[in-house]
């Protein structure tokens, strides 16, 4: 039970965050620590870990490492119950070396990080449709992956294969490829011919099986992007795997951004100032989301092609003596000022 004195403290908890347990620590607000614990992660360990933080006085945040990964689930927990939850940044690498590396030395550096706000963030909420989209584009990146493997395979496997199979299948386009390959007969296995001919039948299933796979995926993913965001799909140059990757980016509550241009920046679409001196410049953003950033390259070259209105801003531009590299990265920045508007509204309005 705690004291009235104890009830006025203000407390701030960072959490060190892993697999099976999570490391908390505790401060007050002037930054003194006052206990560190260690819960499970279960619906269990998380009401226990509030217990813990209540019981020494008055909580005003939570300071979460990986909000995204091992602590989603608590940061989810948290939320729901009304609590004030904050992203933290690891330690850099310079504290590290100072104070040494430990669970509960990482947990009071997101406590105090929390404390001072500090590289803090809100975290995504992941409890909606753009969750859902997620998932699935998990499952889609991988079967994607895996069939370019295997057609890469398919084709190493081509060009050593004995002579007779090799002039058969050299001058086949991959669609084709994949359709004889998969109807080989390789027979009784007593030769390399047989062997090789029946790698190529599996392979071939494989990636017909992965095809059938990511076909299945796209529709699901379709259906529910058009219900999600049909503002955001009715935007030229914006297809369902495009609006997916701007959606996830953002997450289920974009209104976490303050701005515009903090979606640009997460996009990794905004310029970033590199001045020194009487030197005024600026560089190329090379952080933020890189599959929301390919996500805007994919919309501004489809508007290059397609859309007159672009075609004419390139032309000026041009014509002021910028290259193509730096018209697309002033056209990816447009874009993302246009998309977050959409992106936005789809929050709210779900």
């Amino acid at each position: 039970m705690a004291t009235m004195p104890q009830l006025e403290r203000g407390v701030t908890v960072g959490v060190d965050s892993h697999k099976d347990v999570h490391v908390a620590a505790a401060i007050d607000q002037i930054g003194r620590i006052l206990a560190t614990t260690q819960v499970a992660t279960t619906l269990r360990g998380y009401a226990q870990l509030e217990r813990w933080a209540c019981e020494l006085g008055r909580v005003e945040r939570f300071g979460i490492e990986g909000t995204g990964s091992y602590a989603a689930g608590l940061a989810r927990w948290l939320t729901s119950r009304g609590r004030q939850v904050v992203e933290v940044n690891r330690p850099n690498r310079h504290k590290r070396r100072r104070r040494g590396k430990s669970d509960p030395v990482d947990a009071e550096a997101a406590a105090r990080a929390a404390l001072a706000g500090d590289d803090t963030a809100t975290p995504k909420a992941a409890t909606g449709a753009v969750e859902m989209l997620r998932a699935l584009r998990v499952a889609r990146r991988s079967a994607v992956k895996a069939r370019s493997q295997a057609a890469n395979q398919l084709d190493s496997l081509v060009v050593t294969a004995p002579d007779q199979l090799r002039a058969q299948l050299r001058q086949l386009p991959a669609a084709r490829l994949v359709e004889v390959a998969a109807a080989l007969r390789p027979g009784e296995l007593n030769s390399p011919l047989a062997a090789v001919k029946l790698a190529l039948r599996e392979l071939a299933r494989r990636h017909q099986a992965l095809s059938a796979e990511i076909d299945r995926l796209d529709a699901h993913i379709g259906k529910l992007t058009s219900t999600t965001a049909p503002e955001l799909l009715a935007r030229r140059g914006v297809g369902a795997q495009v609006a997916t990757a701007l959606l996830v980016a953002a997450g289920d509550n974009p209104t976490r951004l303050a701005s515009e241009a903090a979606f640009a920046a997460l996009c990794g679409a905004s310029p970033i100032e590199a001045s020194s001196g009487k030197t005024v410049r600026h560089r190329l953003n090379r952080g933020g989301d890189r599959q929301a950033n390919n996500a805007l390259w994919t919309i501004v070259v489809t508007r290059m092609a397609y859309d007159e209105r672009t075609r004419r801003y390139v032309e000026r531009r041009t014509t002021e003596g910028k290259s193509k590299k730096e018209i697309i990265r002033c056209l990816k920045r447009y874009v993302a000022r246009e998309v977050y508007r959409d992106v936005r509204a789809t929050a709210l309005s779900t």
